[in-house]
Order: C-alpha cells, then structure tokens, then sequence
C-alpha cells in the first residue's frame, strides 16, 4: 500500500487528510508521509487534540517541521501562544515553510537547542532530519538555551504545555526548567530516548510532584511516551 508513496515529489504541497490538522498543507517530502496522512503518532494526536485548549500556551520543544507545532496551532487558537524549538538549519527551514502556508501568526520559531546551559553547543545530524542531537562529536555549532532562563529573562510566556522529543537530551533539558515546571506545572508530553534517560526523567518529574502516564504501551516501564500531568 506504501508503494505509491515514494513517487510523490519530496516538495509537492499536500492537505493533511484527517486528524485536527485536516486541510492544512503540508510538503510531502518534509518527514514522513503519516504527516500528511494524518497517521503520525496518531495517539499521541488524539490525546494532545484533547487536552489542549483555546488561549493557552504551548511550547514544542524538537519542532522538526512543524507537526505538532502546527497542531498546537491551531488547538491554542488566535488567542494562544506556540513557541517551536528547534536548532537544525534544514528542519528550521521547512518549520517555517509550514507556517507561512498555513498562515499561522500564533507561532514564533526558537532557533534553539534546549538544555540545562545556556551558549554554543555541538549538534550531530541523524541519520534523517528527526534524529539529530546535542553531542559533543557534533558537525554543526548552534546556540542552546535553557527554558528557566527564557522565561526569567521574559523572552518567552510560561506554558500550559510542553511537548518534548530531542533525541536523548531530554533529561538535561528537564533540569534547565525545573524553577519553570515548580513555578507553573505544564502538562508535559515527553518522549524519552533509553532506559536511564526514561528513569531519570519520571524520577525528576515525580519529584517534583507530577503524575505520570504512558501515551502509548501498558504502563511506564514499557513505554517511551510519557504524559506528566
């Protein structure tokens, strides 16, 4: 059934086909084609279309190109807030893309890597566009920021969400908020890169008193989507 995909040109315009984001455009060759489908992390969707609401705001932290930047778009609505993170030239340019298609003025792009310091890091590229990281061995410097200073500093609004996926950095990134997360509680979705990075995080997050769900699979152990709420 897959087969057809792959003669889609990579920089065709398609409208998403179902989903909260039915109608919005969306460049095939951007990430996968569940995108556009409508398919991609379809739990993760639902869950996310169901708890966010009108005049809120939401942070996207590993924005990529756009999917849930966009979806929090238009769940938060033209009273709310998104702010997209994301610190790789390529996903910043197709992130950007989406949001002039779909004529989105309730975003603003974080050209950022999210972490527990503030300065120049070192980013390594994935073996595709969704799996680069902060690493040491990186081929490519940007700028990394913490959230606690962002929000000290007022250069960002405190969140009512967090969605979090960064590639093992997750952990770090959680620390550089904890004055945020103590201070305001987002619900956090949070997907977690490895079993001591997934440990770390619940522990950190239960500590600071949240309840914690899995997004997809039976229970925490299993699963590397967490809800925190």
């Amino acid at each position: 059934m897959r087969f057809p995909l792959r003669y889609i040109p990579p920089n065709v315009v398609l409208p998403v086909l179902q989903g909260k984001l039915r109608g919005y455009r969306w460049i095939a060759g951007s990430s996968n084609h569940g995108c556009w489908l409508g398919s991609y992390e379809f739990e993760k969707q639902r869950i996310i279309g169901q708890m966010v609401k009108q005049g809120t705001v939401a942070y996207d932290v590993g924005a990529h190109v756009g999917f849930y930047t966009l979806l929090f778009s238009r769940l938060t609505g033209p009273t709310g807030k998104v702010f997209a993170f994301e610190p790789f030239p390529l996903n910043i340019a197709y992130l950007r893309h989406h949001i002039a298609l779909n004529h989105l003025p309730n975003v603003e792009v974080m050209e950022y890597a999210v972490s527990n310091s503030s300065g120049i890091t070192s980013f390594l590229e994935g073996l595709n566009s969704s799996m680069g990281h902060i690493d040491a061995d990186g081929n490519l410097n940007v700028l990394q920021v913490t959230l606690d200073e962002l929000v000290k500093s007022r250069s960002v609004i405190p969140p009512h969400y967090i969605k979090m996926d960064i590639e093992g950095g997750e952990y770090k990134a959680l620390l550089g908020a904890e004055a945020m997360l103590r201070a305001y509680h987002p619900i956090i979705f949070l997907a977690t890169h490895g079993k001591e990075i997934h440990q770390n995080c619940c522990d950190f997050l239960i500590g600071l008193g949240y309840i914690l769900k899995p997004i997809t699979g039976d229970n925490l152990q299993t699963t590397n989507e967490i809800m925190a709420l």
